[in-house]
């Protein structure tokens, strides 16, 4: 049985919950550093809406440091898991304690993400191409103990391009499983 811990990185509909779903039917156990965030969302009596998760979030890693999340979801992980939303390179440094996690990054163009990101409709997504660019820019800040996407991509082991459709993406997928 494979013995890995799979991180998940990537922008806003890139694609990461659909290669944690393709993850979890190998037997995966899925995980997400958002969840920690509902959950304190949730204690706090607040929407779980992006915008009050990204304030949430950054005002946990402000509180605890910028590995707050990952250090809250280690407990829970064991020998097969996937961690999904990795959003600040320290998040990485604290998941990198594990004896063999790798980090995949997802990517998609801008404009595909933006009608993925219609599509699934969430509460509180951007309804507009200039205000879906503009929050992705919030998540890109360079405060350490804030979202980081882009540092954080770069720090990925691989990286899976989601730019076609979900056949392909599932075989990127079947190829890095193979290679685990």
């Amino acid at each position: 049985m494979l013995d890995v811990v799979f991180g998940l990185t990537g922008s806003n509909a890139a694609g990461k919950g659909e290669v944690a779903a393709c993850l979890g039917l190998e037997g995966f156990k899925l995980h997400s550093l958002s969840d920690v965030v509902r959950e304190e969302a949730a204690k706090q009596g607040f929407p779980a809406e992006r915008e009050h998760l990204i304030r949430i979030g950054n005002a946990l890693r402000q509180r605890e440091g910028a590995g707050a999340l990952a250090r809250r979801i280690l407990p829970r992980l064991g020998r097969r898991d996937v961690v999904d939303s990795i959003r600040n390179p320290i998040e990485v440094e604290v998941l990198r304690t594990l004896p063999r996690f790798v980090l995949i990054g997802v990517r998609a163009p801008l404009e595909l993400r933006f009608r993925r990101s219609l599509a699934r409709d969430r509460a509180g997504d951007p309804q507009t191409l200039e205000r879906f660019r503009r929050r992705e820019e919030e998540e890109n800040s360079s405060d350490p103990k804030a979202q980081q996407l882009e540092a954080t991509f770069r720090l990925a082991d691989r990286v899976l391009e989601n730019d076609g459709g979900l056949d392909r993406l599932h075989e990127a997928v079947e190829q890095l499983l193979s290679e685990y």
